[in-house]
């Protein structure tokens, strides 16, 4: 196989991320079709990827009864749509490159992990930051030994509070009525299966799990402010504002202006007159009804060999940080993905310190091979990937097949229902 023809199901911003690579690099992969109910989505991808239009479907169903064009299929549809429209696509005998969270309970992971086995179909899960230097190279010092046997891993992720608002709060993952995905799956699936890639040489036994929505309640709203920015007082004060966010900082347009796909490319002025009419972004964050996921988590995870984890997510910080530290019996990795720099300390009692430094600079390796971009360069990297396997059969320390994904989304699942009952929970 050389390129590989892919079909993009759900032709939005996350599937265009990883299609992308047909942009850069058409030897490995080109998009020959195109599946999305939304016309404005087939438009764009369409001019894209210069796609005909008998290749363009509005249904996953409609795709499959049209002769066979394609080797595989970027499923990036809605999280709850993951699972129903991979299924059919596996029986028809396609390999699937899918996003994450590929599903939303256990009965849904059991059955794609059954349906990927029964059809002999590569499902690969979109855990891009395993594709990030800074965290590809923290695994590589894993696993040279560097630092021994994993004690504990401590983990932290603070979301910024202008992508809480977009995302979280005025966003299409305000609400697990809406996507059916709680916070933890829906942001932190990555750093949940970072740490299992991490310490991989045992299972999760255990979680517990704590959290809340502390800042986004109506008891929190400020007194005299309004429904929708454009008509509030305190609006020029706001952190929260609208007009700031997407206006004058040009923050999230990806979400807020999807109202003007296969449009013509609209003005400041109609950006304004949206956020002033019906637009969901132009919402008070404390006047988004549907608004009931949790605004901070703590989980704990115990796993079989004795060691432990703990991720505490965070939203509504000034700006996105993941840390992480990770404690062995020789040693620790300190890191920062922000900056794209951690280190090595290592027990060294003949050393004046008693421990020796070693310190690594992702920056320098980001772009080493030509693919920069998203979630430190880990989006591209990871569909490069996925066609490497097609071609050759060869994965590398970084592909995440849905079995192997399939721990980390039983280990959300386990934190929620500990958040909500109170009660430690057996994996």
């Amino acid at each position: 196989m050389n390129c590989v023809k892919v079909v993009l199901v759900g032709a939005g911003d996350r599937a265009r991320t990883y299609a992308q690579l047909a942009l850069e690099h058409p030897d490995k992969m080109e998009v020959v079709g195109l599946v999305d109910p939304r016309p404005e989505a087939i438009i764009v991808g369409k001019k894209l990827y210069n796609v005909p239009d008998e290749h363009c479907f509005s249904s996953v169903e409609e795709f499959l009864k049209y002769p066979r064009f394609a080797d595989a299929v970027i499923n990036g549809t809605m999280d709850n749509l993951h699972v129903q429209t991979t299924l059919p696509l596996l029986d028809a005998g396609y390999d699937v490159l899918l996003e994450k969270p590929f599903a939303i309970s256990d009965e849904e992971v059991d059955a794609l992990c059954e349906s990927a086995k029964r059809n002999k179909r590569f499902v690969m899960i979109c855990h891009v930051l395993r594709y990030a230097p800074f965290y590809n190279l923290i695994k590589r010092q894993i696993l040279a030994g560097k630092i021994g046997e994993i004690i504990n891993i401590q983990m932290s992720e603070e979301v910024s509070y202008h992508h809480m608002a977009a995302s979280y709060v005025r966003g299409k993952w305000s609400s697990e009525k809406l996507c059916f995905a709680p916070m933890l799956l829906a942001k932190c699936c990555h750093d949940v299966d970072l740490m299992i890639w991490f310490n991989s040489d045992t299972v999760a036994k255990s979680v517990a799990s704590f959290g809340s929505n502390f800042q986004f309640t109506p008891e929190r709203r400020p007194a005299g402010s309004a429904d929708r920015c454009a008509d509030c007082k305190l609006e020029p004060d706001c952190i929260f504002s609208a007009f700031k966010h997407y206006i004058e900082r040009g923050t999230w347009g990806q979400y807020v202006w999807t109202c003007f796909d296969g449009k013509d490319e609209p003005t400041r002025e109609d950006k304004i007159n949206s956020l002033k009419g019906d637009n969901q972004y132009g919402r008070c964050v404390w006047a988004c009804k549907e608004h009931d996921i949790v605004d901070h988590q703590s989980v704990i995870v115990n796993f079989a060999n004795g060691s432990t984890g703990t991720l505490n997510m965070v939203g509504g910080a000034s700006e996105g940080v993941r840390d992480i530290r990770i404690v062995g019996t020789k040693g620790e990795i300190i890191g920062n993905f922000k900056k794209q720099k951690f280190v090595v300390q290592t027990i060294d009692p003949d050393d004046e310190k008693m421990f020796k430094t070693e310190e690594f600079d992702a920056n320098e390796t980001s772009d080493i091979d030509g693919m920069t971009g998203g979630h430190g360069g880990g989006d591209l990297r990871l569909a490069a990937d996925f066609i490497d396997y097609l071609q050759t059969g060869k994965s590398s320390i970084a592909c995440t097949e849905v079995n192997v994904s399939a721990i980390g989304h039983k280990i959300v699942f386990a934190a929620e229902r500990s958040r909500k009952t109170g009660e430690v929970v057996d994996i």
